[in-house]
């Protein structure tokens, strides 16, 4: 039971540590753009949100409590609400990347870690995500 619960954790420090070792470009934890603290706070919630992850797969099964709240149409709405933002977010790290093969490397982790995954590439790529949407002088 142990094993199976904390098998998923196992496979998204998997994830991490290759996003990490196969990151190439700008530094992973500073920033050398404008909004430059921007970046540490993308790391910080990423780090608040995976110790919080981890201690609610600590007190509850996540698939016993989304089979008990399927049957509301809110729940559903919010799981459509849910993978609508990371189908959004998949769009911006296509145009971060200029790569569908990329993008469809992230994908699967996206599809099963939400958040978590959006977040870390978000705090990997921060400087060349804002110059995305930087106004041009």
């Amino acid at each position: 039971m142990a094993l199976q619960r904390h098998a998923p954790w196992g496979l998204f420090l998997l994830f991490v540590f290759a996003a990490m070792y196969f990151h190439s470009g700008e530094p992973l934890f500073i920033s050398q753009g404008p909004y430059g603290a921007g970046k540490l706070i993308v790391w910080s919630l990423f780090v608040g949100f995976l110790a919080y992850s981890v201690y609610c797969s600590s007190q509850e099964n996540i698939f016993r409590t989304i089979k008990s709240i399927f049957p509301f149409h809110w729940a559903r709405q919010i799981g459509l609400d849910l993978y609508l933002g990371l189908t959004i977010s998949l769009f911006i790290i296509y145009l971060n990347e200029g790569s569908l093969l990329i993008m469809a490397l992230w994908l699967l982790p996206v599809l099963l870690f939400a958040n978590l995954a959006t977040l870390l590439y978000f705090a990997k790529n921060y400087d060349s995500i804002v110059s995305l949407f930087a106004i041009q002088a």
